[in-house]
């Protein structure tokens, strides 16, 4: 009998040792926990996960385990759904950078709540994350950009990174783990366009990390799917335009897409943006720009050839976060994209509005060298009522894959966010010092207690 693509990727799930996964995608595996945890706390006042979270509160059930920045506890996986809506309200998180997928997102909170669960030690958490990162990259890359075509948003995928990482945690046996991807595949939808325009988008990572934590959880209890559904006719693949399908498992464990295609945002909002954002900053400072001298600002990037860029003069967090215009503006402005560039106070900036005004794409942006718009960056021209010019292109944002991961903007992340859920200093520091060590850590209740029991 041929072997299908849901037990491929499970042998491989099951199967690496930690020791058989570089010391780099580890770490990054610890930078993306830290950066979903930063996100949580800069959620926990949105509107939409206050409401998920209270819903859940009122709902109850076994108190299994810990609600980050709150002195509460869910059923299993109802914390790591209430934990991924706030990490991914606050529009903070990561991204996958051939899709934005979040998926380190549903990884991170998966791992915690699991781990907390079952009393693994960090480095089975973090080993159980860079494998669930990679599960759900290959079969997402696969996907792209045919489900957003479609109109599937990326939580379609990301659950396969909950079901990994939790199956992974559980010690589920290869059999097993086949058919708790088997049950993430047929588990979970999420409209894009919902996603785009509205708090739809965290509601769908709540829903991946919780779907599949419980397509992990059925499987381990012996509960089947059909174990060829990603590749059989008007499955999975089929259902989302899937293409290139043969490298979803071609050249297993050879790198790691944690560390090629994850980026962690260093500035909020849509990643596709940020790159361009940066190259709005260096361009303004280059030229010592004083915004009121500007005549015309053109942009030329890479997701004009998507309908991905939103509209000027955003009111809210959610348009904001989608503003391409806005994103150029605010950055030649202030000289950076900063972490209070959701505050409404700043979308009201009548500078920031009057930049936007000026605000122009490139009509013949260059073509793409892939199928991966979200992959590359932008060019932005600033061209002055004296009619001299500054020009700047960036490629992939700080925070990413391609320009490497810094500690040092993670920690400064970590440190300007986790106090909004009003964490007190000290505490701020021992968590961050326990996820730089974190593979040393005994289980995931050291990292909890602080987070919880602190406040």
């Amino acid at each position: 009998m041929m072997t299908t693509l849901a037990q491929t990727l499970a042998e491989f799930a099951v199967n690496t040792p930690a020791s058989g996964i570089s010391t780099l995608a580890l770490e990054r595996a610890k930078m993306s926990l830290a950066s979903t945890i930063a996100s949580a706390a800069m959620g926990q006042a949105i509107d939409s996960t206050r409401i998920l979270r209270s819903l859940e509160l009122e709902e109850g059930g076994a108190g299994q385990v810990s609600v980050w920045f709150q002195d509460a506890r869910l059923p299993l996986t109802r914390a790591a759904r209430v934990n991924a809506v706030a990490s991914d309200a606050a529009a903070s998180d990561d991204s996958d950078l051939r899709s934005i997928a979040h998926i380190g997102t549903i990884v991170s909170t998966t791992a915690v709540a699991v781990g907390e669960h079952t009393g693994r030690p960090g480095r089975d958490l973090l080993a159980a994350m860079v494998l669930g990162y990679e599960v759900a990259g290959r079969i997402d890359e696969s996907l792209t950009p045919g489900r957003m075509q479609r109109g599937f948003h990326g939580s379609v995928s990301t659950v396969f990174g909950a079901a990994v990482t939790a199956g992974r945690l559980l010690g589920l046996d290869s059999g097993r783990m086949a058919h708790a991807i088997a049950l993430a595949a047929t588990s979970i939808g999420g409209m894009a366009v919902a996603a785009d325009t509205s708090c739809a988008r965290e509601y769908h990572a709540g829903n991946a990390a919780m779907a599949g934590m419980q397509a992990a959880l059925a499987a381990e209890r012996g509960f089947q799917a059909d174990i060829g559904i990603l590749e059989t006719p008007r499955g999975f693949l089929s259902a989302m335009n899937g293409q290139a399908i043969e490298y979803i498992t071609q050249g297993l464990g050879e790198d790691w897409d944690i560390v090629t295609d994850m980026a962690i945002k260093l500035m909020p909002g849509a990643h596709p943006f940020h790159a361009t954002a940066e190259a709005a900053a260096d361009a303004a400072r280059a030229g010592k720009v004083d915004p009121e001298d500007i005549e015309r600002v053109t942009i030329s990037a890479a997701v004009q050839w998507t309908n991905f860029k939103g509209e000027p003069h955003p009111r809210n967090l959610v348009d904001a976060a989608h503003s391409l215009v806005y994103f150029v503006a605010a950055s030649i402005v202030d000289g950076e994209f900063g972490w209070n560039a959701m505050t409404l106070a700043k979308m009201a900036d009548p500078l920031i509005a009057r930049v936007q005004d000026k605000i122009v794409f490139d009509p013949s942006p260059p073509p793409l060298p892939d199928r991966f718009p979200h992959r590359h960056g932008g060019s932005v021209t600033i061209r002055l009522k004296d009619g001299r010019e500054f020009s700047s292109t960036c490629v992939a944002p700080r925070g990413s894959g391609p320009r490497g991961v810094s500690w040092d903007d993670i920690d400064a992340k970590y440190r300007r966010l986790v106090p909004l859920a009003g964490l007190e200093a000290m505490h701020v520091e021992d968590s961050l010092a326990l996820l730089h060590g974190f593979d040393k850590a005994a289980d995931a209740s050291q990292l909890t207690s602080i987070l919880v029991l602190a406040l």
